[in-house]
């Protein structure tokens, strides 16, 4: 009797011993993924869409995250300053690459390392933000994707013209916190007003409340259309911008899809989720051992007219069947 109860509780220690191989084989696996440091001024619930983008291009490349790479997120929660110690993190973790979803994320990864490769994703000229010493030899540790945004704004404008044919004044919005491409937009936006005879009046706002103030003044001063600066912060606050532009009758414009899906009347942009799944594919061929100096800054070539038609019925607003010809897509 002894020696059969002995036997059994053998074959259940060695039972339990075979469930905690796969375990530890599980664990080891883990540790050998390669990892991924992601960084990024905004927060996780503003960029759903467009960090599945992301894993798109991961996939794309052959990296399924948790299967065979691992990546390591940053989020700054749009407080810019914090950017710069979340990039020293993700270089004292000894990443293998640093992929990046902004400007600022980007300019703070590569001050802090020139070893570990980086992707970024940026609204303008990385040459001109000193990322790269040319688009087709980046030269360095960075490479990535310029979805334009800023080369943009004249061709916003005069969609907010044709829009509006009568406007003669136009407010812009930007926030004064969004590093060079501020000064971009500011340049854009006045020359090409300038040439089509429009005055233009610029309002900062850089926290939800001074948004709500900007609106306020809009309110009073009713200017014939609004210009919202491309914003990492902006898309963040997409909604409260959109309900406040319809709630007080204002004819927008934006810089990305995201604002008319959440009831902004007009985009254009570049479709921003595709420019992250192909920070995804270029961060997969570096984990395959591509070097980013010898890969080209890809220039997005995908740009997308957004028209909401309820918000201009809502506003009272015909558009032009001329501009709902052109809409890659009109939401209803």
């Amino acid at each position: 009797m002894h020696f059969d109860q002995l036997n059994r509780r053998d074959f259940i220690t060695l039972l339990g011993g075979a469930a905690a191989w796969p375990l530890a084989a599980h664990a080891q696996q883990q540790a050998a993924m390669p990892v991924i440091g992601f960084l990024h001024s905004q927060s996780p619930d503003t960029t759903v869409d467009l960090m599945r983008g992301f894993h798109r291009g991961l996939k794309e490349s052959g990296y399924v995250e948790g299967e065979n790479v691992t990546i390591a997120y940053r989020w700054a929660d749009n407080q810019l300053d914090r950017l710069p110690a979340l990039a020293a993190e993700l270089v004292g973790r000894q990443v293998v690459v640093i992929s990046t979803g902004s400007n600022a994320a980007a300019l703070a990864a590569k001050a802090a390392t020139t070893t570990i490769p980086i992707v970024v994703s940026v609204s303008e000229d990385p040459v001109g933000l000193g990322l790269v010493a040319s688009l087709a030899r980046p030269g360095g540790n960075l490479t990535g994707i310029n979805f334009l945004n800023s080369e943009l704004n004249a061709k916003r404008l005069e969609l907010l013209r044709e829009l509006v044919p009568a406007a003669t004044r136009v407010a812009v919005l930007v926030n004064p916190t969004g590093g060079p491409a501020v000064e971009t937009t500011l340049r854009d936006v006045e020359a090409a007003a300038r040439a089509m005879a429009l005055q233009t009046q610029v309002l900062n706002a850089s926290t939800g409340r001074e948004i709500a103030a900007a609106f306020a003044t809009f309110g009073r001063e009713r200017p014939d259309g609004l210009f919202v600066g491309g914003d990492a912060f902006f898309i963040s606050r997409r909604v409260q911008l959109a309900h406040l532009a319809t709630r007080q009758a204002i004819i927008a414009t934006y810089s990305l899809r995201d604002f008319a899906e959440v009831g902004g009347l007009m985009s254009y942009g570049a479709n921003l989720t595709d420019a992250y799944r192909q920070v995804g594919a270029y961060t997969g061929r570096i984990l395959k051992g591509a070097k980013p100096a010898d890969l080209p800054v890809v220039q997005t070539s995908k740009f997308e007219l957004v028209i909401n038609a309820e918000t201009a019925r809502i506003l009272g607003l015909t558009v032009p069947p001329s501009l709902l010809a052109r809409a890659d897509e009109v939401i209803e």
